[in-house]
């Protein structure tokens, strides 16, 4: 898949980078009954983006009144450039890189006529004119919208999993270069980490499979003044799914807002563990989490959707 990649990063490393330019490379993939969707959102303080969404129809899929379970593919981001303070793609992109390269991998697929069972959808924002804002260790990018628009554009209550790709480089806790995935992360609950999900993490890096660790505040909402690893996991705030962050990492802090940080052959995993996860989730073949002990769970303890919410206010 390193043929999407260096197209899709050629793409995004331009001032004038846009959701059109990366839908019509999107559609020149050939594929025929797929749906691609721009749509501009201005922020605030005057700065757009544009949310890109591919729906890519599968052979048993919900979308051809199937049964096949949807996939959810998102690229988390803040910005894929920071201009004008920072000249040049940034290190924050590769998670928009990583989504939009399995979106095309997935329609040049379809065009050749390897068809999965179940729907996949991807979506992600595009934009070279992010702000940045500060973090510890490492300066974060931040975003032309907040964090409740870009779930609303990004999550969908047709997805039945979702996979979060995200750069989370600007941190010490993760101390390995390549790519990463979470616990499952399911209504409030940090669940153990999927076996089947694991597995396919070491077939597509070929060595073994890291797992990062979560806080609870890293899964509640932005927005409630507490400290979060980055927005990877933000997706399970706005959706009943099982949702699992699959991370872009590096052996040292990286600032999100950094130029000349990107490795296209860690983005490519993360993009073929996307479209490995899609070709064996459709086909009922693997599962983010165990549904009788989630059950059980949950009968034991209650729900914990508060944790999906901004909390108590003080006062």
């Amino acid at each position: 898949m390193l043929n999407q990649v260096l197209d899709v990063v050629d793409l995004l490393d331009s001032p004038k980078t846009s959701g059109e330019s990366l839908a019509g490379y999107l559609r020149g993939q050939g594929a025929e009954g797929v749906e691609i969707h721009v749509e501009t959102i201005t922020g605030d303080e005057g700065r757009s983006t544009d949310f890109i969404r591919v729906v890519v129809p599968g052979s048993a899929g919900k979308r051809s009144g199937g049964s096949a379970p949807t996939l959810g593919i998102i690229g988390r981001l803040g910005g894929a450039g920071a201009r004008p303070e920072r000249i040049g793609f940034v290190s924050d992109g590769d998670g928009a890189a990583a989504a939009l390269s399995a979106a095309a991998k997935l329609l040049q697929m379809k065009a050749r006529g390897d068809e999965l069972p179940g729907d996949v959808i991807i979506t992600t924002h595009v934009t070279g004119w992010a702000p940045t804002e500060p973090h510890d260790p490492v300066p974060f990018m931040g975003s032309p919208v907040d964090m409740g628009t870009m779930n609303a554009h990004e999550v969908s209550d047709e997805m039945d999993a979702v996979v979060s790709i995200d750069t989370t480089k600007g941190n010490r806790t993760i101390n390995h270069r390549g790519i990463a995935i979470s616990p499952t992360v399911k209504e409030g609950y940090i669940l153990r980490p999927s076996e089947d999900l694991v597995g396919i993490v070491e077939t597509v890096t070929g060595v073994s499979a890291v797992v990062f660790p979560l806080a609870t505040q890293d899964i509640t909402p932005y927005g409630n003044d507490l400290h979060h690893l980055n927005s990877i996991l933000q997706p399970a705030v706005a959706t009943s799914a099982p949702v699992v962050g699959v991370a872009i990492t590096t052996a040292v802090p990286v600032a999100g807002c950094a130029t000349g940080a990107s490795h296209e052959v860690d983005i490519e995993l993360a993009a073929r563990f996307a479209v490995e996860t899609a070709k064996y989730f459709g086909a009922g073949q693997v599962a983010f989490h165990d549904e009788e002990q989630f059950a059980h769970l949950v009968e034991l303890y209650g729900t914990a959707h508060h944790l999906q919410t901004l909390g108590r206010k003080a006062g």
